[in-house]
């Protein structure tokens, strides 16, 4: 075990990657970031190519920071990337197609309504913490034996971002417990184990991978790797985790009550709990640390919808972010339903679509984009009191990702929630968490609190939040009120569709 050296913490995002290399006290002495593409090969599909997106990444930023080490000793290094996604492979690891990525792709919702039929869903709720949705692996693994079955008869072992690096690095099958309680229904939440009979009926034949904690170490980089990535042999590896999970912790999220809200391509929430507590509209998982679980929400646009606007409407963000916060709370009466790619939680709607409600020839391009952060933030309270009906609490509120730096945004969220949000002083994300966690696996002192404090609290104006309360009723009704329509919408956008 070493208390001394440096620690590496990469991340594969779904737009980009970054990497920090970190020190015992969690200075930050080095960054790097690689922009990728993503896949969209049929409407529905997301995917990333293992070898060329997140191995390359990979590749690339390890090579810039170990450079950035000077030679000084490196301690230990954890990955996390995006998740739950599948990647059918070899036992090898050879990957056999592209990796089919989480619940923004929708392929698979015949077999979640087939799967949920065979083993129940209240049975699956019990078991496993959490509805089938778009989100879930087991209904991909049982599309893939479906519609690509000459795929699933070479697969041998099932990866995802972070698996398939360790895999990489070390030659070790194995997925941290919070990765696996998100492969429903093929782990059960309760003991905290694989699912073996459910298991067998989704992905028969295929070996599923050993489970560890975020902060094990499961293995050394082996010599092969060393060679190509520069890489020290012998160097600890942890076991990694989902990318939100490593951003809650680069953030201090990680006792019961407290909640993380990331603002980024899309908006994630992460409540931490001592005991599972399951909830049909959210999504409880186990936590990245040993003996906590979690509440999770995830809604499936948020900065993508305010890049969208900003795209339609020409400019860049800083005007934009100005004019709009001319504009009063309310947007001279707009409302937005922000599902421009259906919803997840707590909706589980993938056919709920976007709509802006209230438009005159008055409206301008400035209450549009104000209208857009608004949405998004009733959004954010509608997933905070599903939390709390399911016995969450969220005594502590942190802000983290890209979309906190212009101030607005935030300012709005804790308006429409009445809450206050911490914003602290490094907001780099999941690779830093993932720092964080290599150095607890190695056995360094690791204050994520000391190294991360916070730098600025955002209080809610009461005048403002008074004014939303309104707003937000009318925001609750108006998806109820529109469904029907946005679903008949939905079936005329597949049915235009070019054929495959």
């Amino acid at each position: 075990m070493s208390s001394a050296g440096l620690l590496l913490g990469i991340d594969i995002g779904t737009a980009s990657s970054k990497g920090v290399l970190v020190a015992a006290d969690g200075t930050v002495l080095a960054r790097a970031s690689r922009a990728h593409q993503t896949s969209y090969p049929h409407p529905g599909w997301v995917e990333h190519d293992a070898r060329t997106v997140w191995w390359q990444d990979f590749l690339e930023i390890t090579r810039e920071l170990v450079d950035a080490a000077e030679g000084r000793e490196l301690a230990g290094l954890a990955v996390s990337g995006i998740g739950p996604v599948l990647l059918p492979a070899t036992a090898a690891g050879e990957p056999l197609r592209p990796a089919i990525l989480y619940g923004v792709d929708t392929r698979a919702s015949a077999e979640i309504t087939e799967l949920t039929e065979e083993l129940g869903a209240e049975e699956i709720l019990r078991r496993g913490g959490t509805p089938l949705s778009s989100q879930a692996v087991g209904p991909k693994v049982r599309w893939l034996a479906k519609h690509e079955p000459e795929v699933f008869a070479r697969t041998e072992r099932l990866l995802m971002a972070s698996s398939y690096l360790v895999h990489q690095l070390t030659g070790e099958y194995v997925l941290d417990h919070h990765s696996a309680s998100q492969c429903d229904p093929m782990y059960d939440l309760h003991a905290r184990d694989w699912a073996a009979d459910w298991a067998r009926q989704v992905a028969p034949g295929i070996e599923l991978p050993r489970l560890a904690w975020p902060t094990e170490v499961v293995g050394a980089v082996t010599a092969e790797a060393a060679g190509e990535t520069g890489l020290p042999q012998g160097l600890p590896v942890t076991t990694g985790t989902v990318d939100a999970w490593a951003e809650a912790t680069s953030v201090g999220v990680t006792q019961p009550g407290e909640t993380m809200i990331m603002y980024g391509t899309t908006m994630f929430l992460i409540n931490v709990l001592t005991d599972p507590r399951p909830h049909p509209g959210l999504w409880t998982t186990c936590g990245a640390l040993p003996e906590t679980y979690s509440l999770a929400a995830g809604m499936a646009t948020s900065g993508a919808v305010t890049d969208w606007l900003r795209k339609l409407v020409g400019g860049e963000f800083g005007p934009l972010v100005e004019e709009a916060a001319r504009v009063p709370a309310g947007s001279r009466g707009l409302l937005l339903l922000p599902y421009f790619a259906g919803e997840r939680t707590p909706l589980f709607d993938p056919d709920a679509r976007g709509m802006l409600a209230g438009l005159t020839l008055g409206h301008g391009r400035a209450e549009l984009y104000r209208a857009a952060l608004e949405g998004i933030a009733y959004g954010v309270r509608h997933n905070l009191e599903v939390m709390r009906e399911a016995g969450g609490t969220a005594r502590r509120l942190v802000a983290v990702g890209g979309g906190t730096q212009g101030g607005l945004w935030t300012h709005i969220v804790s308006d429409v929630v009445g809450a206050a949000q911490e914003v602290p002083a490094e907001t780099v994300g999941a690779c830093y968490g993932d720092a964080a966690l290599a150095g607890i696996a190695v056995g360094m002192d690791v204050d994520v609190r000391a190294w991360n404090p916070v730098r600025r609290t955002v209080q809610p104006d009461p005048d403002r939040a008074a004014k939303y309360e309104t707003y937000y009723q009318h925001y609750r009704a108006l998806y109820p009120a529109s469904k029907d329509i946005a679903h008949f919408l939905a079936a005329e956008q597949r049915a235009a569709e070019p054929a495959d």
